[in-house]
């Protein structure tokens, strides 16, 4: 064995000297580098949990723009939605309107709210002679007879602000709304609304024969930052389970196990901790960053430790094994660090904050990772006591028979790989970019299953808001306003998937037919403004304080709201019923009628398809990038160029399985290929590394060359995989779509790169070089698969 003080190369000899100086500081580089994760992981008691589904998008993000425009107008959205079902399947009851009449009324305590609507509390108008008389649907149902109890069900079915909106039709639910007016200045003030609706359900329930499921934006949010937190108490320690089991597995080592494990504990506290000193909110997708590092730092250390153990196994002392191992990996290992941190940081193009800390954080924690590899892990390992088994050289090993068949079949595995290839890639199109925010949450989160129940039972929780401007103060009492704003009304109540329609003309119908004795051939608009007006300041004299026109009006009354409610639709969906709206309003209205929709689900509709293109620019740039980086450190433009191809199918040919295993693609799908571009990178680096080093210091035939890569990489390769596919796979337990999706889907992909660097990379490597090979030996290897007589490999020739 030649020993590596006799290796030829400038930058080996500096690896060498490096390494000698890491072993004899082992014990301060060992202590120091404990210390400075400690301090830097001191940072993580900063970090804090968005509740708030606003952190999913930028602040240019035009959706959120025109969201936050109509709430700077009308009331805030932020609620609370109770839906009561009384066990008998009758809402009009003394007993289940009594449950109703609490939750109104406790329904005002619940932390930050401003508002409580429900059955009980809507404010029915009707007169008597020229009196408007406006007091609550149902006052003290607990001691109102049948009649009364009919009467009131009879109204609520004909008054369009209620029926599929507070009450079915089938009246078995209904629902109390408690809206609230959130300060935002401290993240706790949706948890404690929603303890608080918790706890008062509870005793509903307990005290009456109602089943209370509770949904709205308040629930949504919290429900992000609780599916964040069960993912971090659930997977993380999952993770660690599957990870010393690997690496016992496949070290038999229990100095180099504690080692790897010292390494990716460190680098994610490190990573965490740099979230918390820049005092990053986490969400559901940011939470996933520890996951992804402990899987992405332990590539490094098992690519270190495998060499090492090698080495000493042929026959090496732990020191020399130690120096050998960190020679002929340092330059793969930091190319794979930077490459993948590359893809990561790529994700700050993503349109969504949440994806731009996962990538920012991930990152960090892929370089730590890469320093503790080559400083604290070698000194730690020479302090530990290793043993090993010594084995000897020259076995015809199950990667070296299949490195045998790669070559020996290289041209059907090349043409019939590209043929696979091709064939996923022609299905990309037929996935469909679809983002409902409900499906973000699997059936094990209450606000998931207490929502379907809702959107079946009694309405959809998928919006449409518009605010819809007159042309003057006060102008929404003109006729014609009225009139084109019902017509739209109506326009909408006949397009398929819509189930409500609030519109302000409804109330002003309302009022001009109980000012008309209540006959029903009056339930029409006003013939004139100056009717509308007073009919609406007599109206709003009436109303208790509380539940005034606020959420209606706005201040001069030159504009209305107007809200549309939808069905589960998809984002195509929404956005072209969306689109739909405004082009009648283009084509039918005059010109200070014109506006936009916006809402949630309008604004979730859209983000995949915005972070898409956003993520197209950082993928591309993260691409170029890498291939500069590799060209740079491979010395060579054709291997530089050629490691394109193993670094981009795997993506494609993971979104073409995906067509046909699921066929929709959602917001966390859309940020993969970045984020996977820098991880498949690292398969081809360490293969092609181990290719140019036989080629360059070995002389080896470009054949024996690719034999030589699979021998002594080839089973790093392929454990490094299991472990990012089964850390990858961890993601889909989550509980959050997001994560789960994106887990599964980088699995694939880093299967897929396995195959392309297995199958492909080896084929085409032998094309390109077999040319030139022969023009400068005259020996030709390009014969019929299999004539060239393989030269016996042994993997730790220098």
């Amino acid at each position: 064995m030649t020993p590596p003080e006799k290796i030829r190369g400038a930058f080996d000899k500096n690896i060498i000297a490096y390494v000698k100086w890491v072993l004899r500081w082992r014990w301060p580089i060992t202590i120091l580098s404990i210390l400075a994760a400690i301090f830097i992981a001191s940072g993580a008691q900063h970090l804090w949990f968005a509740t708030n589904y606003r952190a999913f998008f930028g602040q240019d993000n035009p959706q959120l723009l025109s969201f936050e425009a109509i709430q700077d107008i009308y009331t805030k959205n932020d609620n609370i939605f109770f839906i009561l079902a009384p066990a008998d399947g009758n809402v009009f009851t003394p007993e289940a309107l009594s449950a109703v009449e609490e939750v109104t009324a406790e329904g005002w305590k619940v932390p930050f709210a401003i508002r409580v609507d429900a059955l009980t509390n809507f404010q029915n108008t009707y007169s008597i002679e020229d009196d408007l008389i406006v007091e609550d649907l149902v006052a003290d149902p607990a001691n109102r007879s049948a009649e009364e109890l009919q009467h009131a069900r009879d109204i609520a079915l004909k008054e369009p602000l209620l029926n599929n909106n507070l009450v079915n039709s089938r009246t078995h639910v209904t629902g109390v709304n408690v809206t609230l007016q959130l300060p935002g200045k401290d993240i706790t003030e949706v948890p404690e609304a929603v303890s608080y609706a918790r706890d008062l359900a509870a005793k509903i329930e307990a005290k009456y024969p109602v089943k209370i499921y509770l949904t709205g934006t308040s629930m949504l949010n919290n429900a992000f930052s609780e599916a964040g937190l069960n993912d971090i108490q659930t997977l993380i320690p999952l993770m660690y389970l599957i990870m010393i089991i690997v690496m016992i597995w496949l070290l038999r080592s229990f100095s180099s196990t504690f080692a790897t494990i010292m390494v990716i504990t460190l680098s994610s506290a490190i990573a965490m901790g740099f979230a918390g000193w820049f005092r990053t909110g986490l969400t559901p997708p940011s939470a996933q960053a520890t996951t992804m590092i402990m899987t992405l730092a332990i590539a490094d250390s098992i690519h270190i430790l495998v060499s090492m153990l090698r080495e000493m196994r042929n026959g090496s002392g732990k020191r020399e094994a130690i120096i050998e191992s960190l020679r002929i990996n340092m330059q793969p290992v930091f190319l794979t660090s930077v490459t993948t941190a590359i893809g990561f940081l790529s994700m700050n193009f993503s349109e969504v904050p949440p994806f731009r800390h996962l990538g920012n954080i991930t990152a960090v924690g892929v370089m730590a990772a890469f320093v503790y590899s080559v400083l604290f892990l070698p000194a730690l390992m020479s302090i530990l006591p290793v043993k090993v088994k010594l084995e000897k050289n020259g076995r015809n090993t199950l990667i070296q028979r299949f490195a045998d068949f790669v070559v020996e079949k290289r041209r059907p595995l090349m043409w019939g790989t590209s043929l696979v290839v091709i064939v996923l890639a022609l299905l990309i199109p037929r996935n469909e970019l679809n983002d409902e925010f409900i499906d973000y949450f699997d059936e094990s989160i209450a606000f998931r299953t207490d929502t379907d129940f809702t959107t079946e039972n009694l309405t959809g929780i998928y919006r449409l808001e518009y605010s819809i401007e007159a042309d003057e103060s006060g102008g929404i009492s003109n006729p014609e306003y009225l009139q084109k704003l019902d017509d739209f009304a109506e326009w909408y109540r006949q397009q398929p998937m819509v189930l409500h329609v609030n519109t302000f003309s409804d109330v002003m119908k309302r009022l001009n037919k109980n000012m008309h004795f209540d006959e029903e051939s009056w339930y029409r608009l006003p013939d004139s403004r100056e009717l509308a007006a007073q009919y609406l300041l007599l109206y709003e004299m009436s109303l208790p304080y509380g539940l005034d026109l606020n959420n209606q009006i706005n201040v001069d009354k030159s504009a209305t709201r107007f809200i549309v409610t939808i069905e589960d639709a998809s984002s195509r969906e929404i956005r072209q019923i969306a689109a739909n709206g405004e082009n009648w309003l283009q084509e039918n209205a005059p010109a200070s009628m014109h506006t936009t929709a916006a809402s949630t689900a309008l604004m979730f509709s859209y983000i995949s398809g915005r972070n898409i293109e956003s993520m197209l620019t950082g993928t591309t740039l993260a691409l170029i990038l890498i291939s500069l980086l590799l060209m740079f450190a491979l010395r060579s433009f054709k291997f530089g160029m050629l490691s394109l191809i193993p670094n981009l199918i795997p993506a494609a040919m993971a979104f073409g399985f995906w067509a046909i295993l699921v066929g929709q693609v959602n917001l966390g799908l859309s940020t993969v290929m970045g984020m996977t571009l820098g991880i498949v990178v690292d398969d081809t680096i360490h293969f092609l590394s181990k290719y140019i080093r036989a080629r360059r210091e070995q002389n080896l035939r470009p054949d024996d060359a690719v034999r030589y890569a699979f021998s002594s990489v080839g089973m790093a390769l392929i454990v490094t995989s299991i472990i990012l596919v089964a850390g990858f796979s961890i993601l889909s337990f989550s509980a959050f779509a997001m994560n789960s999706g994106m887990g599964k889907l980088t699995a694939i992909t880093i299967i897929f790169a396995l195959v392309a660097d297995f199958l492909l990379l080896p084929p085409l490597l032998i094309k390109m070089e077999e040319k030139s090979y022969a023009a400068s030996t005259g020996e030709d290897i390009s014969l019929a698969d299999g004539q060239a007589e393989p030269i016996p490999i042994r993997i730790n020739d220098k």
